[in-house]
C-alpha cells in the first residue's frame, strides 16, 4: 500500500488550499474527492449551493501564501460591503464594511484545483470517502470506493478532513476528548438559494443593490435566519434564505401554516418588488436552485486529533451570524496545509504535534467569531418588532460594524437609556442586549487565552461549555 505524507479528503474551499499548501511545503499529497474534475468543489447534486460571497482580505491571504491571483470570470462581481436591512425596511446598517466579491463558484474552485496540481498534488476524483483508518488511536489513512466501486485504502501520516458539515471522518473518529463528533441540529441553518435572471422593474437599493450585498432580517419569512440578495453581473442575482428548524416550527404553529424552506424561498423571491420576469439561470454546471445546511455555532473547540486535522465546514467554521463560510475555509485550508507539513517534518503528528494548528486558526479567525454565537442566539429570540426597534434605537452604525467583525462595542449607555421607551418589552430587550455584550466580552477573553498545549484544553473547553449552556438557556427561539 502506497503511503503518503498527507491525504486531503474533499476538494472544496478548505481542501484545495490545504492540499496545495502541504505540497508546496514538500509533502507527498493525495487529494480525494467524490466529484469529477469538471465539477470540483460541487457540494451536492444541486450544485455549488452557497451565497458565493467572500471578503477581499481572504483572497489576499490565498495570494500571499499560494501565489494564486483571482480575476474575472472567477470573481464575478466586486461589492463594497454588506447591508443588513430591518424587517420594516426603515433601518439599514453597514454590517460588513470593506470590499468583497461574489464568486463564480465553479470557476473559482477550478482555479484552486489548478494551483493544487501545479504544486504536485496527486488528485483522485470520483472517490467516495467512507471512513478513517485507525491504528493505536491514531488516524492513519482513509477507506472508501473509487469510481469503479472498488474498495480502496490509502495510508498517510496526517489526514486533513475537508468533507463538509456531514463528514464521515469526524463522525467516525475514535472516542476522544478533543474533537466533537456531532453538531446539534439547532446550531444548523437550513439554507437554499436561487440563481436568477430578471428584468428590473424599478430601482430600490433596499431590495437590490448593484454595489452592495443585502441581508434582509425578517422572522416571518426566514425564522431564525435571514434572506439575502447578492448581485451578480448583469441583471442576475444570488437570492436565498436560511432558517432554523426550531424557529420555523414555532412560526408555523403560531400562524397555523405548513411552510417549508422551499416555499419560503419562493415567497421571498417572487415578492421582491424590483424583480419582474424572474427566471432561473441554469447555464453552466451550477444549477439555478439548490439547498444545503450550514453550521452557525462557534467552531469546534479543537480541530485536531492524532494524525487528523479538520478544516472548513467539517469543523463548523462559518460565521455564526452571517453563515459565511468561504473566508474561514480558505484561511483554515492554508493553515492546515502548513501545520501538517510542519508536524511531519518534526516527526510528531500526535494531538500535541498538531496542536499549533488550533492556535494558528484561533489567532487568524476563530477568536473573533466565537463570541458571535451569543449574538446569533440573541437575535433568534427576537420578533420583527423588537428587531425593528433595536436596529433603530439601540445600535449605532459603528457599534454594528464592530459586532460584525467579532469585536465587542462599548455601548453609550447614557444615550441609549434616553431612547428606551417606557415599554416592558423594549426595556427588557435592551437589558438583554447589555447582557449579550457582556457575555461576548467574557467569551472573547476566554478565547484570548486559548490553550497552547493540549494538556490544558479540557479545563478550557469546560469553561466554554458552561458559557454556551448559560446563554442558550436564557435565549430560546421566539421568532413571532
Amino acid at each position: 500500500m502506497e503511503v503518503y505524507d498527507v491525504i486531503v479528503a474533499g476538494a472544496g474551499m478548505s481542501g484545495l488550499p490545504a492540499a496545495a499548501m502541504a505540497a508546496k511545503n514538500g509533502m507527498k499529497v493525495l487529494m480525494l474527492d467524490r466529484n469529477d474534475k469538471e465539477n470540483v468543489g460541487r457540494k451536492t447534486n444541486w450544485g455549488w449551493v452557497c451565497g458565493d460571497a467572500v471578503a477581499e482580505s481572504h483572497l489576499d491571504f490565498i495570494n500571499k501564501n499560494l501565489g494564486t491571483k483571482f480575476s474575472y470570470p472567477e470573481l464575478d462581481l466586486r461589492v463594497e460591503g454588506v447591508y443588513a436591512i430591518s424587517p420594516d425596511f426603515k433601518s439599514k446598517i453597514l454590517f460588513d464594511e470593506g470590499a468583497g466579491y461574489i464568486l463564480n463558484r465553479p470557476l473559482f474552485e477550478g482555479k484552486l484545483l489548478e494551483t493544487a496540481l501545479k504544486n504536485g498534488v496527486e488528485y483522485m476524483p470520483k472517490f467516495e470517502v467512507e471512513r478513517p483508518l485507525v491504528e493505536n488511536n491514531f488516524v492513519t489513512g482513509i477507506a472508501g470506493k473509487n469510481e469503479s466501486v472498488e474498495h480502496k485504502e490509502f495510508k498517510a501520516k496526517v489526514v486533513i478532513d475537508a468533507l463538509g458539515i456531514s463528514t464521515t471522518l469526524r463522525r467516525l473518529l475514535p472516542n476522544n476528548e478533543y474533537v466533537e463528533k456531532m453538531v446539534d441540529i439547532n446550531d444548523l441553518e437550513l439554507t437554499g438559494r436561487f440563481l436568477y435572471e430578471f428584468d428590473l422593474d424599478h430601482e430600490d437599493p433596499l431590495y437590490f443593490n448593484r454595489e452592495y450585498a443585502l441581508i434582509h432580517l425578517n422572522q416571518n419569512i426566514s425564522p431564525g435566519g435571514y434572506g439575502w440578495v447578492f448581485p451578480k453581473k448583469g441583471n442576475r442575482a444570488n437570492v436565498g434564505i436560511g432558517v432554523q428548524k426550531k424557529s420555523l416550527e414555532i412560526r408555523n404553529k403560531k400562524f397555523n401554516k405548513k411552510d417549508t424552506l422551499q416555499t419560503l424561498m419562493k415567497e421571498y423571491a417572487v415578492t421582491n418588488p424590483v424583480f419582474k420576469n424572474l427566471r432561473l439561470f441554469t447555464e453552466g454546471p451550477n444549477g439555478g436552485e439548490g439547498y444545503w445546511s450550514v453550521a452557525v455555532r462557534h467552531q469546534m473547540e479543537a480541530l485536531t486529533f492524532n494524525g487528523y486535522l479538520g478544516a472548513g465546514d467539517s469543523m463548523a467554521m462559518p460565521n455564526p451570524i452571517s453563515a459565511g463560510g468561504i473566508g474561514p475555509a480558505l484561511t483554515a485550508g492554508v493553515l492546515a496545509g502548513i501545520n501538517a507539513a510542519e508536524s511531519i517534518n518534526k516527526g510528531d503528528f500526535s494531538v500535541k504535534g498538531l496542536w499549533k494548528y488550533n492556535v494558528d486558526f484561533n489567532e487568524h479567525y476563530g477568536k473573533k467569531s466565537a463570541s458571535l454565537e451569543v449574538f446569533r442566539v440573541y437575535l433568534q429570540s427576537l420578533n420583527n418588532d423588537l428587531i425593528n426597534y433595536g436596529m433603530k434605537m439601540f445600535l449605532t452604525a459603528q457599534e454594528a460594524k464592530q459586532l460584525s467583525y467579532g469585536l465587542v462595542p462599548e455601548l453609550n449607555l447614557s444615550t441609549k437609556f434616553k431612547m428606551v421607551l417606557q415599554g416592558a418589552s423594549n426595556i427588557n430587550t435592551f437589558k438583554n442586549l447589555l447582557y449579550v455584550v457582556g457575555k461576548m466580552k467574557e467569551i472573547n477573553a476566554i478565547y484570548e487565552k486559548y490553550p497552547t498545549d493540549p494538556k490544558d484544553f479540557i479545563a478550557w473547553k469546560g469553561r466554554i461549555g458552561e458559557e454556551v449552556k448559560e446563554f442558550k438557556e436564557k435565549f430560546k427561539p421566539n421568532p413571532v
